[in-house]
């Protein structure tokens, strides 16, 4: 409250935006910052006037990471601190409070200098901590304790067999090493954890946003890595004695108050067992149809299909291109106490309320065919089939929309019109196909851009050949940058881009007459239908995602 006086003071922030921040409740600063009232480096810098202290931008500043080797290791990691230059017996120290001087004084204690305190940003020095330090540094030297507010609760009993790698990988330092590589991934909005056992020794990445990103992590790190493994398959209740087979299982946690399921792949390689978390944070995860980066024309004809009486709607794309997610918003979007939802998923990645879900078990013969059989005796209105992945599957979803159910499924087709085609290639009667599928979704997921997004006039040579120029008349396209918030990525979040075909009568015919894919297609652009890649060009015009983006995910589109 006191930097924020004095931000009103210095005239930074005029008292309107003051007690309209105020009336909101909460951290006032934050609500300033939020709102584009004020910036954070300006906020910072005040603060640093008043204080009487430099303010240093790490990102631009020349850090000496030799300082490293004498440096008292545990302040960094209790007080979140770093060591930036040293001149003439003094050593200059990045904090973000420079009016806590117990940690100050530790360090001119430990090294014999004085110290000169510097304001930082706390995000920043951590990331320099993280960065040359490694993810998981501070456990593995032992050097703090687990501070309570940070830590991950498991939210189910640990079993363990007694052996002497079972005992290893419940030490406290193994312990707090893959709590802190869980926490480290919930923070930054990671997908997928992957721990791999290469040659070199382990390697992390994080899959952020459909990236991955290697995790810079201390070289004795490696010396844990049977501990590490070992601690991740008993928190997932899987054997650890077995090193020769793949093996699956789930975590359940709970970080800062939210519940996340972690689901556990663990596979032997060459060089050692390779671990691939799939990171399902329920508390960040919202389900709205409109929320998904669909145009308004798709939303509004999306939403008349999923209102239908019967028939089988497919959503296709490639593993991680947010099938789930749409299939998910869908059925809350006609979710109501009149209607009788059922699905069967493998697996059920998220509960929601007031559908009722069923997990198939492919080992003891509860497979999607199987539980759909058994769904129908249920008499519901509509059905969701996690994936068709068979003739045994399609026929019974086949046969649900025939009795009168609306059903939903997925398809693992590179676009919407190859639905029709793939569906034959298992078996299914083309007749069946063309008089049941009424619309199939394909979709991909693109990065957006962070708001430190900047303006980019392109030569027209220097675009795709299929670039709508006419998108450079209307307003500016955009390219990214990077900042503080979004790691210096330049993007932050992804949004959907859809392609949505309505079977029309021509289509059904064509389908019927197991004409090819592109023919399809044809048909279904000359009937209206945008492409994945054209969605891709209106995102690119409403300032949302770059063409460098649309290219990495989408594949150009003949129109002859």
């Amino acid at each position: 409250m006191q930097l924020v006086e004095t931000l009103v003071r210095r005239g930074l922030v005029s008292d309107a935006q003051y007690n309209h921040a105020e009336s909101l409740g909460g951290d006032v600063l934050a609500s300033l910052v939020g709102s584009g009232a004020v910036s954070h480096e300006a906020a910072l810098e005040a603060m640093a006037e008043e204080v009487g202290v430099e303010f240093l931008d790490l990102r631009t500043a020349d850090v000496d990471l030799a300082l490293l080797e004498d440096f008292p290791l545990k302040v960094i990691y209790r007080q979140i601190l770093f060591p930036v230059s040293r001149e003439n017996g003094t050593i200059v120290v990045a904090t973000s409070d420079p009016l806590d001087f117990y940690p100050l004084d530790e360090i001119s204690a430990a090294m014999g200098l004085a110290v000169e305190p510097v304001l930082a940003e706390k995000s920043e020095i951590a990331k320099l901590i993280k960065t040359h330090l490694g993810v998981g540094g501070e456990t593995i030297g032992g050097l703090i304790e687990q501070r309570t507010e940070d830590g991950i609760e498991l939210l189910t009993e640990i079993e363990t067999d007694g052996s002497e790698l079972s005992e290893m990988a419940q030490e406290a330092s193994v312990v707090r090493l893959v709590n802190e590589i869980l926490l480290e991934a919930v923070e930054s909005r990671t997908s997928d954890v992957h721990i791999e056992s290469q040659q070199d020794g382990l390697v992390i990445r994080n899959r952020i946003d459909g990236i991955l990103h290697t995790q810079p992590v201390p070289s004795e790190i490696n010396h844990f890595r049977a501990a590490i493994i070992s601690r991740l398959k008993i928190m997932a209740k899987l054997n650890i004695a077995e090193k020769r087979l793949p093996q699956d299982g789930r975590i359940k946690i709970r970080v800062k108050g939210r519940e996340v399921d972690v689901r556990v792949s663990v596979i032997p390689m060459i060089h050692g067992e390779s671990l691939v978390m799939r990171i399902l944070d329920k508390g960040a995860m919202v389900f709205e149809l409109q929320g998904l980066g669909m145009s308004e024309e798709t939303y509004l004809e999306f939403k008349k299909l999923i209102s239908l009486p019967h028939g089988i709607i497919l959503v296709t794309g490639p593993t991680g291109s947010g099938k789930t997610t749409t299939l998910y918003s869908s059925l809350i979007e006609i979710n109501d106490p009149k209607t009788k939802i059922i699905t069967t998923e493998d697996p059920v990645e998220y509960q929601l309320k007031g559908i009722n879900q069923i997990q198939v078990h492919p080992k003891i013969g509860l497979t999607f065919a199987h539980s759909l059989r058994s769904i129908l005796r249920h008499d519901p209105d509509v059905v969701l089939v996690g994936e068709i992945r068979d003739l045994e599957t399609a026929e019974s979803a086949i046969q649900a929309s025939l009795t009168g159910h609306l059903v939903f499924s997925t398809l693992h087709t590179n676009d919407a019109a190859g639905a029709f085609t793939r569906m034959g290639d298992m078996g299914v009667e083309p007749f069946l196909v063309s008089s049941t599928v009424e619309a199939i979704m394909a979709q991909r997921l693109v990065r957006r851009l962070c708001s430190c997004r900047r303006e980019v006039k392109p030569a027209t040579a220097d675009l795709p050949d299929d670039f709508p120029l006419e998108i450079l008349d209307k307003g500016p396209i955009y390219e990214p940058v990077g900042c503080r918030e979004c790691r210096d990525v330049g993007y932050r979040g992804r949004l959907g881009i859809y392609e949505l075909l309505v079977t029309t009568d021509d289509l059904r015919q064509m389908a019927h007459d197991r004409m090819s894919t592109w023919e399809i297609k044809k048909a279904a652009i000359g009937a209206g239908m945008k492409t994945l890649r054209d969605d891709g060009w209106r995102k690119v015009s409403q300032g949302d995602t770059s063409v460098e983006e649309v290219l990495r995910i989408t594949k150009g589109d003949r129109r002859n």
